[in-house]
């Protein structure tokens, strides 16, 4: 069996040793969305970037609803949700020029969920060789671009959808 060692996420794994607040609830009642990296507000669903990225431009698609179970969302929601990762995808690729793209949702603790209360999909640019030795080899992932620079990068092209 190949293991692939991933050290940089333990910190998203040891941030709360109790019960989080649901970070999908939380952060959009707040009033920084550059602070809490939300790019978009949609009318039922919100773009944020993913603090702890598997890599750089890696964002999140969530329902305002908190809900872990896609029955609960009404087709309006499910379209808007659909709608704001297809408009990711797109400005992705015109910001970062990527050559392919993970796009999911990880439903439930078993199905890979980091957040197991609030159903989001990830949208995740991928490059050719993106996948190199450092994290196997040298237990470090690169992230090449600080969340910030991403945040500002991005931003401008979801205030023009």
């Amino acid at each position: 069996m190949e293991r692939l060692w991933a050290p940089w996420r333990m910190e998203y794994i040891e941030k709360c040793d109790e019960p989080c607040a649901c970070i999908f609830c939380e952060l959009p009642k707040k009033g920084n969305d550059r602070e809490n990296l939300i790019l978009f507000r949609g009318e039922h669903s919100f773009v944020i970037m993913n603090k702890f990225p598997y890599a750089v431009g890696h964002l999140m698609v969530a329902p305002y609803r908190h809900t872990a179970d896609l029955n609960d969302l009404p087709a309006e929601e499910l379209t808007d949700i659909f709608l704001n990762t297809r408009e990711c995808v797109n400005i992705l690729k015109k910001a970062m020029k990527p050559q392919g793209f993970n796009v999911g949702a990880n439903l439930g603790r078993s199905g890979g969920a980091g957040i197991v209360d609030h159903v989001h999909f990830h949208i995740v640019p991928r490059w050719n060789g993106d996948s190199n030795f450092m994290p196997v080899i040298g237990g470090t992932k690169v992230v090449s671009q600080s969340l910030e620079k991403t945040y500002d990068r991005l931003y401008p092209m979801f205030l023009e959808k």
